[in-house]
């Protein structure tokens, strides 16, 4: 008798549980903590089920990561068409500078070149996105983008961001006060208060 056909749903509802417990491990342990016996055990299933729906770690590793950009992606979206894109970029590049499966995947590129490969293309979209957006924002906005390469203010958000959380994992925070302000007052003068991202995320979550 040949063996009962598995429906969309339940692949589905498979392949998303050992996304889940993939994530769920490197969070709380490490990337060197996934193997396919940890994952089978967490997700409830046969571990070769890991290898039928991704066919290597690699595989799924690159499907976990792709979940994760492009959730980040549609959240940069609602942030540049907020009224406010300056602010919201601000406060996105803090959330993703300091998400720990972000910085789980940094670590794991350096010893799989194929996750090194995709990170590299989704930070080339995000750059291009972020470019593409902010540069009409600060010209509207009035910025000599001669003097101030739009590029180069994007790039400065982000280094700083990084920076500073990296420092933090450390308990080292001199002077984060006073970096932040000074980012802050260059932001303020070109956009005003921040207001209420509220708006934003009911957009985000309409989006998701």
């Amino acid at each position: 008798m040949a063996p009962a056909r598995r429906s969309p749903v339940d692949d589905s509802a498979t392949r998303t549980a050992l996304l889940d417990a993939t994530e769920s491990l490197m969070l709380e342990e490490g990337y060197a903590a996934v193997t396919t016996r940890r994952l089978a055990g967490k997700a409830g299933v046969n571990n070769g089920l890991v290898y039928y729906y991704f066919g290597t770690m690699d595989g799924l590793y690159i499907e976990l990561f792709r979940r994760g950009a492009e959730r980040s992606l549609a959240r940069l979206r609602v942030a540049l068409q907020s009224p406010q894109p300056l602010w919201a970029l601000w406060d996105l590049t803090h959330d993703f500078s300091s998400n720990a499966l972000t910085m789980e995947f940094t670590a794991l590129a350096n010893h799989r070149k194929a996750i090194r490969t995709e990170i590299a293309g989704y930070s080339r979209t995000f750059r291009e996105l972020q470019l593409e957006t902010l540069s009409e924002v600060l010209r509207g906005y009035g910025v000599d983008c001669g003097r101030w390469p739009p590029v180069s203010l994007i790039l400065a958000m982000a280094a700083i961001s990084r920076f500073l959380h990296i420092e933090q994992d450390f308990d080292v925070r001199t002077g984060h006060n006073e970096l932040i302000a000074v980012v802050e007052r260059e932001i303020r003068a070109l956009e005003g208060e921040r207001r209420p991202a509220q708006d934003d995320v009911v957009a985000y979550q309409a989006a998701g």
